[in-house]
């Protein structure tokens, strides 16, 4: 249960809409007029996150225990005008658009004219700018086209998660760490000078955050002074002493060690705008050593922490994903920030590290129902059933949460990457589904990859339908394709042929991040940046991969496999005949639309056939870039997942021949087909375990059940489907219980379900905030009806 104070703050972050708050921008705007040109990038951010520290607004709300906000109040939203500056138009969007508004007052569009686009609008200034006038012709006709997205255009790279790090040094201990390796360099050495530049900058990072908590320990105790009310005046006077402690100092207690995570957390998202923002990772293992001493010296009850837990929840909802426009806002239509909480799982040694707090998290989980920060299990064969039991009845309430990781296989999955036993099992999944080693690695995820389009442009030889331009390779006239083989072979040129596009556009983007865009206080927080005296965008981190994921893997066998089924084999209709029902949008094609939909093998069914096809165009994807290397001293490796891209990829997108009409959603992560699996959950889960998870990254599988089967205590038998699925060496699995019913009612009477969450894709989200594409495919989903 929540008790009054969580209650009262709950409803404030939920009620409370999102708008834009200037703050940052001007700040940054003065900062960058007089100093930009004067300093190395690095020395320039870093004086700009310290001058931000010293200058931004410090909030603490009425009854608060977990105190500090990125904007100058709960659900005040910064934008990051070097990184992308939103203009007059985009400002209107964002403030009257249906999905996702920013309300906007007529103060802040005053400042932006006046102030923030007058400095950043001349050319080639920020870094979206930069990024777009490096880009090819090439890329830039795929990238219109919706061949693949970039994450880079508006935000930067992120995917840092939090370690232990954190919770045995303190800011002084790593300064002592950065003055013993500036020490060490030869500054009459060129490259160790650069190194020096680097640490000095981390230093000043280090400074600026142990401002920003001293003028909230300062702020605190004035409030105190002030407050009449005695228990108010004690939290205060305590919230005073914990922020003159941390995050100087390791925290030293349960109290401490939240306030540390939040301060560290506000730094990064601070600093720069990270795609994702920041993750607590290991969140019960980071915890319980504070807890079981709190508990054992009594200076804590089991009751207290569990209301220090749900006032940290309420700090992740205050802070929705800042604004993003366009395609970037498309492929992520969303206020979820993407932090994702990981209980449960191994320990270094391989030892179940279930705890008290992995039980408490889920128990938060359930009791909140906030859609921010996300939450998963790592489950593991040595976790006991009593932990999958729990995390099984806070799924059957529908929100979406925990989703469920595979141990065993996202440590392989490390291995396969080069990482430590050590580094693997301490890693797990952050943001939606990717794997990284927490506080060790630079995961950059750079967009999304649209299988369908690709095949789409295959059955063109090369020319986008959508526009007539000869965007891709010419790999042959589909009409003379006699072999499914050959299809495949042609597909499997073109996809290298836009992997190569994006790779070239990556690499560039990368050494612009590298040389213009360093993040000093992130560095700080990752092994081995300080080590190398390298930033986090620079090879810095000791693991550094790259991914591009890849959408549509479901709808795309369903397609291959109705080509195979009814051109090659049954010749039931000509390719000719079949391109021309597409490019008709089936138009009186009727008969043929629903052969395609209804008498073709498809992925989901535990179809050998077709199952096969899933395995051939995983096969196509993995051999396009695994391995390749990034400018970072990392390599590329593959995952599956969409966010939101599977509605605007399926908006660019033609009809497709599993009977698909134009601009209709495609499928999601590694999915079925929405409908198309017909032979109930174990079937599904036997044909995503047919692609081999642990040479992936991150794989993405959605479920969706019908609550009347729970009604009768069916947790038992979701529990071994989970197993089971984790057997095969399945990466994730996750699940809505909804019916299609309650959503299409949702659809019609929005004020009646405000609080209705469901599960999109690596995250959770209100259902009637999202836009109607998405709600239609959530509702076209197939509802499991039996375990």
């Amino acid at each position: 249960m929540i008790n009054e104070r969580v209650d009262r703050l709950r409803t404030q972050s939920v009620e409370t809409e999102p708008y834009i708050c200037p703050e940052r921008a001007q700040i940054v705007t003065e900062y960058y007029k007089e100093h930009e040109g004067t300093l190395p990038p690095a020395l320039l951010r870093a004086g700009n996150f310290l001058n931000l520290m010293q200058k931004k607004t410090v909030c603490i709300g009425e009854y608060e225990l977990i105190v500090g906000e990125r904007g100058s109040a709960p659900r005040a939203v910064s934008t990051y005008p070097e990184l992308c500056c939103h203009d007059i138009a985009d400002l209107e969007v964002l403030n009257t658009r249906i999905k996702n508004p920013f309300r906007v007052n007529t103060d802040t569009i005053s400042i932006y004219q006046d102030t923030i686009i007058p400095f950043w609008a001349d050319k080639g200034k920020t870094i979206r700018e930069k990024v777009f006038a490096a880009m090819t012709p090439k890329w830039k006709e795929a990238f219109e086209a919706g061949i693949y997205t970039e994450f880079m255009e508006q935000r930067s790279p992120g995917h840092a998660i939090s370690d232990d790090k954190i919770y045995r040094l303190g800011m002084l201990d790593l300064k002592n760490k950065i003055a013993a390796a500036r020490e060490k360099l030869d500054i009459n050495d060129p490259a160790d000078k650069e190194k020096d530049i680097e640490l000095q900058a981390m230093d000043i990072s280090a400074d600026a955050i142990m401002t920003f908590a001293s003028r909230y320990s300062q702020k605190a105790a004035e409030l105190a002074t002030a407050e009449t009310d005695p228990q108010r005046k004690d939290e205060l006077q305590k919230i005073a002493e914990i922020c003159a402690h941390v995050p100087a100092n390791p925290p030293r207690n349960f109290h401490e060690a939240l306030q540390m995570y939040w301060f560290i957390h506000l730094g990064v998202i601070s600093e720069t705008n990270p795609w994702d923002s920041y993750n607590p990772g290991r969140l019960d293992r980071h915890l319980y050593p504070f807890y079981k001493s709190d508990i054992e010296s009594g200076i804590l009850t089991e009751e207290k922490a569990r209301e220090l837990l749900q006032c940290f929840w309420v700090k992740f909802n205050n802070h929705p994903s800042p604004p993003k426009v366009g395609v970037t806002e498309e492929q992520s239509a969303t206020y979820t920030d993407f932090s994702l909480i990981n209980v449960g799982g191994l320990d270094k040694e391989g030892n179940d590290c279930v705890n008290d707090i992995s039980f408490m998290v889920l128990d938060t989980v359930k009791e909140m129902k906030l859609t921010q920060p996300s939450s998963c299990i790592q489950l593991s064969k040595l976790n006991p059933d009593s932990f999958l039991k729990r995390a099984c009845e806070v799924i059957k309430i529908g929100i979406g949460q925990p989703s469920c990781f595979n141990s065993e296989t996202i440590v392989q999955e490390q291995l396969n990457h080069g990482k430590t036993i050590e580094d693997a099992r301490d890693g797990g999944p952050s943001g939606c589904v990717e794997t990284s080693a927490f506080g060790k690695e630079s995961c950059t995820l750079t967009g999304y990859m649209n299988w369908p389009k690709i095949l789409e442009l295959v059955l063109n030889n090369g020319v986008d339908p959508n526009t007539g331009i000869q965007l891709g390779l010419q790999t042959g006239d589909p009409d003379n394709f006699t072999s499914y083989e050959q299809l495949l072979e042609a597909y499997k040129k073109q996809m290298q042929f836009f992997v190569d596009v994006k790779i070239e556009g990556n690499s560039t983007i990368e050494r612009i991040y590298a040389e213009n865009y360093p993040v000093p206080y992130m560095s700080l927080l990752v092994d081995d940046c300080i080590d190398k005296g390298l930033d986090y965008h620079n090879g810095g981190p000791r693991y550094n991969m790259s991914y591009i994921q890849g959408v549509g893997l479901g709808i795309a066998t369903d397609c291959f496999s109705a080509i195979k089924t009814h051109i090659f084999e049954d010749k039931k209709w000509t390719m000719a005949e079949l391109r021309k029902a597409l490019s008709e949008d089936f138009e009186g094609n009727e008969i043929m639309r629903q052969t395609l939909l209804n008498k073709t093998p498809c992925y989901g069914n535990d179809d050998a056939e077709a199952d096969s096809i899933t395995q051939d165009l995983f096969e196509v994807y993995y051999n396009a870039f695994n391995g390749r290397p990034n400018t970072k001293g990392g390599k590329y490796g593959v995952n599956l997942l969409p966010t939101t891209c599977h509605i605007y990829f399926g908006e660019v997108t033609g009809a497709l021949p599993n009977g698909r009409k134009a601009g209709v959603a495609l499928s999601d992560g590694i999915s079925p087909t929405q409908g198309s699996d017909r032979q109930g959950p174990t079937a599904v889960i036997k044909s995503a375990a047919r692609i081999d998870h642990c040479r992936t990254g991150g794989t993405l599988l959605n479920m969706k059940f019908s609550p009347q089967i729970f009604e009768n205590g069916n947790i038992e038998k979701l529990m071994p489907l989970i197993r089971s699925y984790f057997q095969m060496k399945g990466h994730h699995i996750q699940f809505n219980v909804i019916n299609a019913e309650t959503l299409r009612k949702a659809q019609k009477s929005p004020d009646q379900y405000r609080d209705l969450i469901v599960r999109v894709a690596g995250y959770s989200d209100y259902f009637v905030g999202l836009g109607e594409g998405l709600q239609n495919e959530i509702i076209m989903r197939t509802e499991q009806q039996t375990l």
